[in-house]
């Protein structure tokens, strides 16, 4: 998701129609949505990326990719890895792929989908 400017920030984290359920993945996609809106709003650019727990994604490859393809000033983790301790070791790949692809910039977390712009933001200039 391009906004205004080349983004700055990338947001990592689960997809929610990829996680497996019984769930309702609306409110989550819906909040994700709101939360990316912010960063138009304060002309900042942003991209996600967002994989699956559904075994179709190789989560090294996917996050490895989108670290690499620019600098980034921030980089934003999803509650999703961090909230279930069923992801821990998922949470301890994406951290140290962050280290390794983009050692330059910030780590952030949020606490919702909603306030992802207001975790970047404390990280960026």
């Amino acid at each position: 998701m391009d906004n205004i400017g080349a983004p700055r920030v990338l947001v990592v984290g689960l997809d929610p129609y990829r996680v497996p359920g019984p769930w309702d993945p609306e409110p989550v996609a819906r909040g994700i949505e709101e939360g990316l809106a912010k960063f138009a709003e304060h002309g900042v650019g942003v991209e996600t990326c967002l994989f699956g727990l559904d075994g179709s994604d190789d989560v090294e490859a996917v996050v490895g990719e989108a670290l690499r393809s620019r600098p980034w000033e921030c980089v934003t983790v999803g509650g999703g890895l961090r909230h279930s301790d069923d992801q821990v070791e998922l949470l301890e790949l994406v951290v140290n792929l962050i280290r390794r692809h983009a050692p330059g910039a910030a780590i952030a977390f949020n606490s919702t989908p909603a306030t992802t712009y207001e975790a970047a933001a404390r990280w960026i200039e």
